[in-house]
């Protein structure tokens, strides 16, 4: 789904709000996990899942093109994790229709 179809699915389902507020609503949530993420800390949305950032090692990497040695440095990148009930929706059986 992308963010526009995400905000389209909002309007539908809350016809009271105007498009304008749906969709800062979703950027003012969307900055705050990549604002909370950039400071170190761990996001948790209750039933959804967790959001939260790890460490990457320095390594040596190499260019597919002519498989030259290229370092890759250290950094930061985010991980989720999704909650059992997401993972229990996600994989429950579905009736043949």
């Amino acid at each position: 789904m992308l963010r526009s179809q995400l905000i389209e699915r909002l309007v539908e389902t809350h016809p009271h709000l105007p498009r304008s507020v749906v969709e800062a609503a979703l950027n003012a949530i969307l900055n705050e996990i990549t604002d909370s993420l950039a400071k170190g800390s761990r996001i948790e949305i209750r039933g959804f899942g967790s959001f939260f950032g790890r460490a990457r090692q320095a390594r040596t990497g190499r260019d597919p093109r002519t498989g030259e040695a290229v370092p890759v440095f250290a950094k930061r990148v985010p991980r989720f994790r999704a909650s059992n009930l997401l993972l229990d929706r996600l994989n429950r059986p579905t009736t043949p229709g």
